[in-house]
């Protein structure tokens, strides 16, 4: 009796491997982002931009639910607030055909595709945190969780530099010089770098699931994700889920950079 489903489970989770494999495994992605060549360099960071807007209507509708104010809820979780990249849009194409057999799909469904989707770009720009944390950390030896705290430092090495290698009386003597008269920090530079290096972390973002879909893979991530995406698309009712972790790992480095940078403000 309790044969057919068991056996029903074991094919789900075998479809799901062989979809991992095809899919996150290093090669794969390797595939799969060729297709971000193009419009996506200009789709992320507007993305990025928009983040924190998700965020906000996903929390509020959240909070109408515990206030049973279920179809406003309902209504904000399935507006489509950040735009679906050629990445996402090809997983998603992949999910329908591979997984669901081309089935058939309510609005639910899509709704529960899309946030698989829009979770795996989350999970991309916490990846883009933690290299420039890394960045910061190995270059300047301070905590930069994001572009905000990243670019004061980059501009006051950049500056530095180039006052010390043009020093009349030679680069040696000019370390010395400014290493106690400080150059001065246009805001003007710490502002332009900024921008440079946000336009730098949005391609980034584009890209860093050619080392995040491996990294899930081996880990299971993935798959735990695409069975549990599965199920939920099984039942023939219920809600979309909630908000996801990693859309507030997301928002938490942003966060911490505003709150590392407001800090140095304070200290200057």
């Amino acid at each position: 009796m309790n044969q057919q489903p068991q056996d029903n489970a074991e094919a789900i989770k075998d479809a799901v491997d062989a979809f991992v494999r095809a899919h996150f495994h290093f090669v794969a992605t390797l595939r799969l982002h060729r297709t971000a060549l193009g419009w996506d360099l200009l789709r992320a960071p507007v993305n990025v931009a928009l983040a924190p807007v998700f965020l906000l209507m996903a929390l509020i509708a959240i909070a109408a639910r515990l206030v049973r104010l279920r179809r406003f809820s309902n209504w904000l979780m399935v507006r489509r607030i950040l735009l679906k990249t050629s990445v996402a849009h090809t997983i998603e194409i992949s999910i329908i055909t591979e997984l669901l057999q081309n089935a058939a799909l309510t609005s639910r469904s899509r709704a529960l595709i899309d946030e698989y989707t829009s979770v795996r770009s989350a999970v991309s720009e916490i990846t883009t945190s933690l290299i420039v944390l890394a960045t910061g950390w190995l270059l300047f030896g301070s905590a930069t969780p994001g572009i905000a705290s990243l670019a004061p430092a980059v501009s006051d090495y950049v500056v530095h530099a180039t006052a010390v290698t043009n020093f009349p009386l030679g680069s040696t003597l000019g370390g010395a010089w400014y290493g106690v008269f400080p150059v001065s920090l246009p805001i003007w530079f710490v502002v332009l770098t900024g921008v440079a290096l946000a336009m730098l972390a949005s391609v980034v973002t584009t890209f860093a699931g050619v080392i995040a879909d491996p990294v899930q893979a081996h880990l299971g991530i993935h798959r735990r994700r695409l069975i549990k995406l599965l199920g939920k698309i099984a039942k023939i009712e219920g809600n979309t889920s909630g908000l996801a972790p990693e859309h507030i790992l997301a928002r938490l480095a942003d966060i911490m950079d505003a709150g590392i940078s407001l800090l140095r403000v304070l200290r200057s």
